[in-house]
């Protein structure tokens, strides 16, 4: 997954509060169904919203450590991800602070949580943390389809999960704008190639991809 500058989401009249950085970061793999949730969301605001320079959206992708930097010299951090909480598919829940690091680490779905875990240890030991941390989790239905997309029940759940997020900002002093204009394709936080519309009006379909595997050599589970 690629990462952005925050040039792409300024609102041009937005002047810098002083040191502050907010970072909203979403984590996840675009390629795995409903792994897919964080980067969407943070593509969402980018698309819809104009945000001051010192708002950073971010698509954190899988890099794990590679954030370390980013998440070291954020005073504010907004993530999104998916969360196995063990509820049901769609649910949304927020987790804050000290208690994120902990939840990453308690019920991990796949390697780029463990990655994340990581970072946030390491920022916390190195002392350059930041001041208040957000979790907005959404549970998974789907993970094992790769080159697949979100479940209907979790694209759903963006809508409330990108309202929280903006309430979330809007406390920290953030004045969202919405976008008068058209974000150009090359601008998006994924790449024109990843975008969410492009992605699932061009990828092939189930049958074609073999993207759950070929029942011949690795049967479905009964």
């Amino acid at each position: 997954m690629s990462t952005s500058t925050a040039e792409p989401t300024c609102h041009p009249s937005g002047d810098r509060k002083g040191s502050e950085h907010i970072l909203v970061l979403g984590i996840g793999n675009v390629l795995w169904a409903d792994e897919g949730f964080g980067v969407r969301c943070v593509e969402t605001l980018q698309r819809n919203w104009q945000f001051a320079p010192f708002v950073e959206l971010m698509d954190g992708g899988t890099q794990g450590l590679y954030l370390l930097h980013n998440v070291q010299s954020a005073t504010k951090l907004l993530i999104f991800d998916a969360i196995d909480y063990g509820l049901q598919p769609g649910t949304l829940k927020v987790i804050e602070n000290e208690d994120v690091p902990r939840f990453m680490g308690a019920k991990k779905m796949s390697l780029h949580q463990t990655g994340f875990q990581e970072v946030l240890c390491v920022a916390q030991l190195t002392g350059h943390y930041p001041e208040q941390v957000v979790l907005i989790g959404c549970q998974p239905e789907e993970l094992d389809d790769y080159g697949g997309s979100l479940r209907p029940v979790v694209r759903q759940a963006m809508h409330d999960a990108l309202a929280m997020g903006l309430q979330r900002l809007r406390s920290w002093g953030v004045e969202p704008s919405q976008r008068d204009a058209p974000l150009p394709e090359d601008a998006t936080l994924t790449g024109a190639m990843l975008t969410l519309d492009r992605y699932e009006s061009e990828r092939p379909s189930a049958e074609q991809a073999c993207r759950i595997g070929d029942d011949r050599f690795i049967p479905k589970a009964a």
